[in-house]
């Protein structure tokens, strides 16, 4: 059973090693619980600095880095300022980067980002606040940047500077290849960080080719550097940045070589450092179930062996010596870890009614069972567990699918135009003495001639993207058998600004799922646990439904019910975590392919595909057949495909 801690302010430690930090990191590492309580603390160092430079009569400067990482920390620093008075009269900011050309007044600015999330909130002075100028012209870049170098110098140096980090190593915008020594100056962006980009700007195409950002070496002249990461999109560089070698191609790697550096992370985002993926070969290990099991499957990987076959020398060879010398011998742990993973297996999501339910992931009874499947958008459902949907389905329980957002802004522009030449040209058919539909079609014709990029759409073309999405998803619900009635649209408010960029969860929103739970008590629940959605909604939407789930845990109802946490939109579960595996056969796979087919807005190409260029149902199928080969390789019986799901229980 997964753990999520939802407000935990304390860093997290490996069981067993209390205050041991781990030999292979190379920078000092805090983890969290949350981003939120990760957050808090780093502001609360940074109010501590303000507070103790304003007692001595001194300026506190700051280096602020944008995007979503760091909005956390500084929505905590506007509430010290509002609830505690902090003051910042006497800081000076000094901003990473800003794209180039760019407007200070468009959506995706970085001055408009700073302004927004923090510096028009607080009563700093305007002369105190830098931010790079992305409207100069061209040839005033380099004087601009030399100017910036100065101001920083005069200003006396950055105190702290705050980091976030790109899938690339990027630290500013300084991407691979920009040197140790480089300073603030106009970089050209790198693909990658260009297609993580392109959901701000509506598509790649209309993202800015280079930046004005602080260099390497501008950077790391601060006094104190806090590099924060959020999510499991993060991991792998973060493992590359803290225990890899210094490297101009992971740029945040240089910060091995700052004497006061902290890497700041939650739970998600250090999921591959050594420690807690394979703590065993950094020293004694708290050997519990989970830990066990987790071992045994990367021996298994490490070694090529199924479980079965796994040796005490192929332990005693790969740093877990100690569990066999515990007196639990090499066939003992092999037949446990086994019989685990066989007993996670079932073709009954529901529970199988009748059955001997001791070794099951499901309960038997009751039979049937009322279900929810909650969707942050209208595709993830079949996307990421449609064969578990229709195995629910068919087996006889009562499903209903929630959708929580309406994920408008995810339809092209072509798909509007498309339907409502549909709708003119169908009200002439049929009711020739209808003009709305003609007024309506002119009008969508011409917002879109005039549109820019990133322009949020007219409220009417918002409500025909709406429209879209909920006939895409009554048209896979009907086909695996879900009737109209139990197809529920929440459309929760905090999505629903018409851009990228949503509005914080609020109470509604938390009503909205409240109610839906209370009118269909269901047995089980089953909601997206992906963490690495790279817009963020995904975290969001599990966060609603967390919070309501922790508000209503005492319901009768609710402590006979099942939380199941599903992935596939952008990772899978780890086999060593999931705790019900649900094979699908080759039909059923190509019966989920359907189903993900009748979100046709979505297919082809997404509008925000992330780096993985391929679609989601050719995604979600890989990584099914992956979680199946694993599987074989482990021994166990041999899946055309497997949906993998973790369990969740509430503290």
């Amino acid at each position: 059973m997964i753990t999520f801690r939802l407000d935990s302010d304390k860093e997290i430690l490996p069981a067993g090693k209390e205050k041991e930090k781990a030999r292979r990191e190379k920078i000092p590492v805090h983890v969290y619980g949350s981003s939120r309580a990760a957050s808090v603390k780093i502001a609360a160092s940074i109010a501590a600095l303000i507070r103790d430079r304003a007692a001595q009569d001194k300026h506190c400067v700051l280096g602020l880095p944008t995007g979503s990482t760091p909005v956390e920390v500084y929505d905590e620093l506007v509430r010290l300022h509002n609830d505690e008075g902090l003051s910042f009269r006497n800081v000076i900011t000094f901003s990473v980067d800003e794209y180039y050309p760019m407007n200070p007044g468009k959506l995706q600015s970085y001055v408009r980002f700073m302004r927004e999330h923090l510096l028009d909130q607080l009563d700093i002075l305007k002369e105190n606040m830098h931010i790079p100028d992305g409207t100069l012209p061209l040839e005033k870049i380099p004087e601009f940047c030399r100017d910036y170098e100065k101001e920083i110098e005069k200003a006396g140096g950055i105190d702290i500077q705050l980091l976030g980090i790109g899938r690339t190593g990027h630290i500013g915008f300084n991407e691979p290849g920009s040197g140790r020594n480089s300073v603030t100056r106009l970089i050209t962006l790198d693909h990658v960080t260009i297609a993580d980009a392109a959901s701000d700007f509506f598509g790649e195409d209309y993202v800015p080719r280079k930046a004005i950002t602080m260099g390497v070496g501008t950077l790391l002249s601060a006094r104190q550097v806090i590099l924060l990461a959020w999510g499991e999109g993060k991991a792998k560089i973060i493992k590359d940045t803290v225990e890899g070698p210094v490297s101009e191609n992971v740029p945040a790697s240089f910060l091995q070589q700052h004497p006061n550096a902290l890497i700041v992370l939650d739970e998600a985002a250090a999921a591959e450092l050594t420690r807690f993926k394979t703590p065993w070969l950094t020293g004694t290990c708290h050997w519990d179930d989970a830990m066990i099991r987790k071992a045994v499957i990367w021996l298994c990987q490490e070694t090529g062996k199924p479980i079965l076959k796994l040796t005490n020398r192929d332990y005693n060879e790969h740093h877990m010596g100690d569990l066999v010398a515990r007196g639990r011998g090499a066939y003992d742990i092999n037949i446990r870890v086994f019989n685990q993973i066989q007993h996670a297996v079932s073709g009954w999501p529901g529970g199988k009614p009748g059955a001997d339910d001791s070794n099951r992931p499901e309960r038997a009874e009751p039979y049937p069972k009322r279900v929810i499947v909650f969707s942050p958008h209208p595709d993830d459902d079949v996307i990421s567990m449609g064969g578990t949907l229709t195995r629910l389905v068919d087996q006889g329980h009562d499903v209903h699918v929630a959708y929580q957002t309406s994920g408008n802004i995810a339809v092209f522009d072509d798909d509007v135009i498309r339907f409502a030449g549909f709708v003119t040209d169908f009200s002439g058919d049929f009711f020739p003495d209808a003009e709305y539909p003609k007024e309506f079609y002119g009008k969508v014709l011409d917002f879109f001639a005039s549109k820019k990029p990133g322009q949020v759409d007219i409220p009417e073309i918002q409500k025909v993207k709406t429209l879209i999405r909920k006939v895409e998803a009554k048209a896979a619900c009907r086909f695996m058998g879900i009737p109209d009635d139990h197809i529920h649209f929440l459309e929760m408010p905090f999505y629903e600004t018409g851009r990228v960029k949503k509005n914080p969860l609020g109470e509604e929103d938390l009503s909205i799922i409240r109610r839906l739970l209370e009118q269909v008590q269901p047995h089980q629940i089953f909601a997206a646990g992906d963490l690495s959605d790279p817009h963020g909604t995904h975290r969001v939407c599990l966060d609603a439904v967390m919070q309501v789930i922790d508000r209503i845990k005492k319901e009768p109802w609710m402590k006979h019910c099942y939380v199941w946490f599903y992935r596939g939109a952008w990772q899978e579960w780890n086999i060593s975590d999931a705790e019900m595996l649900v094979p699908l056969s080759p039909d059923e796979v190509i019966r989920k392919r359907k189903a993900i087919f009748k979100h046709q807005s979505q297919k082809d190409k997404a509008l925000f595909p992330g780096t993985d260029e391929r679609e989601f149902w050719q995604r979600a199928e890989d990584r099914n057949h992956q979680t199946a080969v694993l599987l074989d390789k482990l021994g166990l019986a041999e899946y055309q495909a497997v949906e993998a799901f973790v369990k969740y229980k509430p503290e």
